[in-house]
């Protein structure tokens, strides 16, 4: 597969590449690979807060705000 990119954005990818001490080819291979996963992760949650909602599983606003207030506190 030949991809062609911008002159910017090859160069970002370059420096990149670079920073992380890995041919080009690798860096654009590793950064695609990390999106899929991501967008694989989101869609998992998603479909596990949907399946939660259709049995029930909700929170009030209040019940949000006190989980977050727990989270942040240090």
């Amino acid at each position: 597969m030949d991809i062609e990119f911008t002159p910017d954005l090859e160069s970002r990818i370059a420096r990149h590449a670079a920073q992380q001490g890995l041919p080009p080819s690798q860096a654009v291979q590793d950064v695609v690979a990390r999106f899929f996963d991501e967008r694989d992760r989101f869609a998992a949650a998603v479909e596990h807060g949907e399946a939660a909602f259709h049995r029930g599983e909700i929170l009030t606003h209040e019940q949000v705000g006190e989980r977050l207030s727990r989270f942040l506190q240090p």
